[in-house]
């Protein structure tokens, strides 16, 4: 019986004032959980050395704060050098797991423009999107703001920090609950994908 592979989740994250970056450790954390699973972060200022390294990748996850309906413009400036280090080599990481977080000030904030934005830049990748695969966790009169997923989103985790707390405080437990499930259900996607294709092979 062959061994099952080594998994390697990447993180790859840009944060303007720490919360996000809190966001992407627990995605991190989550991934890292699951046997046989190694997660990294990655900060986009530091994605030119390694380019290789999430070449390997089975996953990538990808996180941004959402400011002013988009991610932040570092994050942006990522996507576009993957035009040139990634697409242009072709198509380097067509077939990897892929997903996304968001983080913003509001309630709302437009994050979900943001996890669209994403979702696409994936799919111009030749990537497989996960979801977050949980149900609205505060949606009725005996919830509470402790609940996973608890401002409703379903293409991928979204949190909510508020504008005069910094990431020592925010974002809530619960968000970053979020997180970590959201870490989890790819690092387990990722590995139901290469044993599968383990096992096509042999």
């Amino acid at each position: 019986m062959s061994q099952e592979p080594n998994i390697r989740v990447a993180v790859v994250f840009h944060s303007g004032y720490g919360h996000t970056a809190r966001q992407a450790a627990a995605v991190a954390q989550g991934a890292g959980a699951i046997p046989g699973v190694e997660a990294v972060l990655v900060k986009v200022e530091e994605a030119e050395q390694n380019w290789a390294a999430l070449e390997h990748a089975h996953a990538i996850i990808f996180g941004a704060p959402t400011y002013m309906g988009s991610a932040s413009a570092a994050f942006k400036g990522f996507m576009d050098a993957t035009s040139r280090n990634v697409f242009a080599k072709g198509g380097l990481w067509r077939d990897k797991v892929a997903a996304g977080f968001t983080n913003s000030a509001a309630r709302s904030g437009d994050k979900l423009s943001t996890l669209q934005q994403l979702s696409v830049f994936a799919a111009q990748h030749g990537m497989h999107w996960v979801n977050l695969g949980l149900p609205p966790g505060h949606n009725n009169s005996k919830s509470n703001e402790d609940s996973l997923n608890r401002h409703g989103f379903f293409l991928g985790a979204a949190a909510q920090s508020n504008a005069d707390e910094g990431p020592d405080v925010a974002p809530t437990p619960a968000d970053l609950r979020t997180a970590e499930h959201l870490g989890r259900r790819v690092a387990l996607v990722a590995r139901q994908l290469a044993v599968g294709q383990q096992a096509m092979t042999a």
